[in-house]
């Protein structure tokens, strides 16, 4: 199956770039289409990672060497693995005006200043997982079961890959980097962040249920966010009448991760798992586009302390957007955007469902997941 990648650099490589996503997202393949002509250093490659951690003035030296270098878009691929190299590369960028485009899965080295984040001169852009327009005849339960990875989506077995991908991601990312000093705690770690998957964080239960301090689960949330295995939907407090809920809620970059962490098994319709996977899956499409589109429009939550809740607001509050797996919606679905609508004035209120056809119960919009998601894609919804 053929994934037509909606993260598009191929009209913007005369300027060099940052390329961020969580690994097998797909990085290497995308740029192997945009500029196959491309000459890619693969950080991944021993040979090729022993040499320019020795020496980093390995990778100018080879480059100013090759007569085609004015021609030819430089990629180095997992490029946080040695930060020094981005010294070098904005020096050709400077003096040669070799154009650079940077791939990494982790931004922890760089963020916290080991790192040269090239002064402003390269732009930034990232991977997600794949989202519904690039899949074709999309099949939502086996996104919800496979998760969103190209391989993983296509291919059977999707727990068994997964245990695969968070023991390279600890052997890969956490050890090799040396991020935390007790691996089988942060192992531990992994597990009990997946139960907050979807709902507010609270560090005090998680560092009880690990056997750690509550500021080593604030790091080790913090490794999550810097490696791109998770993000934060912040809280939506503009303007509250009411006593809102202040903290962010966290959410693993991919259903499928969350689905083998929190061992959920299959996934079936009507279940509750079934509920909170597709709750997680319209996160990402929402946080996707917000990107993609390049209108990088807030995306936040709402909660009030006395209960009433809406899952995702988009932009300044324009619209606000409650998830449920029901099959018929009704009024019972629609309070928290009532709530949310008697504060502010959002120009839709819309509660994306399994319902087979769009309908409205007062100025509240039922709408089939697959209707939302052709209006979020088509850019007819922000």
């Amino acid at each position: 199956m053929n994934f037509k990648r909606i993260q598009d650099i191929s009209g913007k490589t005369s300027d060099s770039c940052f390329l961020w996503g969580p690994r097998q997202t797909g990085k290497t393949t995308l740029l192997q289409e945009i500029v196959p002509d491309a000459r890619f250093v693969d950080l991944l490659l021993s040979e090729t990672f022993e040499e320019l951690q020795r020496r980093p003035s390995v990778l100018r030296e080879k480059i100013l060497a090759d007569p085609k270098r004015s021609d030819r878009v430089v990629v180095i691929d997992e490029v946080q693995k040695i930060p020094a190299l981005l010294d070098e590369a904005q020096w050709m960028m400077v003096n040669h005006g070799i154009r650079f485009i940077l791939c990494g899965s982790s931004a922890r080295k760089l963020k916290r200043g080991a790192g040269n984040l090239l002064g402003g001169r390269a732009l930034g852009y990232e991977l997600f997982p794949l989202v519904f327009p690039e899949i074709p005849e999309f099949d939502l339960k086996r996104a919800l079961n496979h998760g969103l990875l190209p391989r993983l989506y296509i291919g059977e077995n999707p727990s068994e890959r997964w245990r695969a991908y968070v023991g390279n991601y600890l052997k890969e990312e956490i050890a090799a980097e040396a991020l935390t000093r007790d691996l089988p705690a942060f192992s531990r770690f992994l597990e009990a962040a997946a139960f907050s998957n979807g709902e507010v964080v609270r560090y005090t239960n998680i560092a009880r249920d690990c056997g750690v301090s509550a500021p080593t689960v604030k790091s080790h949330f913090q490794i999550l966010y810097d490696t791109l295995l998770g993000w934060e939907l912040p809280a939506y407090l503009r303007r509250p009448k009411r006593r809102t809920v202040e903290s962010p809620k966290f959410y693993y970059f991919d259903v499928g991760l969350a689905n083998t962490l929190l061992r959920r098994g299959v996934i079936e319709e009507k279940s509750e798992s079934f509920g909170k996977a597709f709750e997680h899956w319209v996160a990402m499409e929402l946080r996707a586009h917000a990107h993609y589109s390049g209108r990088h429009y807030p995306l936040a939550y709402w909660r009030t302390t006395s209960g009433y809740e809406v899952d995702f607001v988009l932009g300044e509050g324009e619209i606000a957007v409650e998830v449920k797996s029901t099959d018929l919606a009704d009024e019972r679905h629609g309070r928290g955007l009532k709530a949310f609508a008697e504060e502010y004035s959002p120009r839709r209120l819309i509660v994306v469902s399994q319902d087979r056809e769009p309908r409205r119960i007062g100025n509240i919009e039922i709408l089939p997941w697959k209707n939302f998601m052709e209006a979020l894609w088509g850019n007819t919804l922000i």
